[in-house]
């Protein structure tokens, strides 16, 4: 059955449009499996998870977009990662989903954490993938992370002015991102996400949007001091081959989730920062399993 792409109305930023995804209509006798999509992709970021027929036939597969990504739209001009996650506790109001678990990558991942403080009742578990909870710190890049600020600025800086209808994102800050998030894609895989970032970021709306994730991703605040009040379970799940975030700092940070009933990290070997999508099989046998023993 094929995936059902709609949105949904919700009254935060002085109203949104939050697009979702559904793997196949709703079923409330499932769990639901939330999934935030990272930087500059979309929903189509989980394309592996949806064709999965044992992952679709133990949950209810969601994905919800952040602000600045896919179809997602606000009536105020700026966002951070708070504003997405108060958008999709709404969205799931809305849709009528009083529960459910949330899986995140990268920033998916800091938006699913920021959902399960905002709505404890709502959130009963974490999936986070290649993330990181920490800002963009001296710290990470002392464990070996990426210098996010050295990355994004001059990407803020180039997109500072106002551009012509006509304007797409350039091919080679698409490619930029699949090389640091997947060593790179070729190919027809290539050519998708060159289709979809140009429908997701035309014009000098689509320059705003992007300018702005892009800002949010440099400048974001950290999660420390709050990671103790997580009172849900969380599946870590962490690439040997990520180029952004660092194996030593999952091992960190995930001791800090001490209010927590379990807290744990699996090493993928291997793996990509865009872990679903690299090792989507690793992922979607774990989030079955995780999402069995917690239901």
């Amino acid at each position: 059955m094929s995936k059902i792409e709609q949105t949904v109305e919700v009254p935060h930023l002085g109203g949104s449009t939050v697009g979702y995804t559904f793997a196949r209509p709703y079923d409330p006798a499932l769990p639901t499996l939330v999934l935030i999509n990272s930087y500059t992709t979309s929903a189509e970021l989980y394309r592996p998870q949806f064709a999965d027929p044992a992952l679709g036939s133990a949950v209810n597969l969601l994905a919800l977009e952040p602000y600045g990504h896919g179809r997602t739209r606000a009536s105020y001009r700026h966002f951070t990662y708070w504003d997405s996650a108060v958008a999709n506790l709404q969205a799931l109001a809305a849709l009528g989903i009083d529960e459910t678990f949330v899986l995140g990558t990268s920033q998916g991942g800091w938006v699913a954490v920021r959902m399960a403080l905002l709505a404890p009742d709502t959130v009963k578990g974490l999936i986070t993938l290649g993330t990181s909870m920490d800002s963009e710190s001296r710290r990470s890049r002392d464990l070996g992370c990426w210098d996010g600020i050295g990355f994004n600025t001059p990407l803020i800086d180039d997109l500072a002015d106002p551009v012509g209808e006509d304007w797409v994102v350039p091919d080679e800050l698409v490619d930029g991102v699949f090389e640091t998030a997947l060593g790179g894609v070729a190919g027809e895989e290539r050519e998708f996400w060159l289709t979809a970032y140009r429908a997701n970021y035309s014009g000098d709306a689509g320059r705003r949007r992007l300018r702005l994730s892009t800002v949010n991703l440099r400048d974001r605040d950290g999660l420390h001091g709050r990671l103790d009040e997580i009172s849900c379970p969380v599946l870590w799940l962490h690439g040997t081959a990520d180029q952004v975030y660092s194996v030593p700092n999952a091992q960190e940070e995930i001791r800090m989730f001490t209010g927590s009933p379990e807290a744990r990290l699996e090493i993928i070997e291997g793996g990509q920062h865009f872990l679903s999508a690299s090792n989507p099989d690793e992922v979607d046998s774990a989030a079955i399993e995780f999402v069995k023993r917690w239901v």
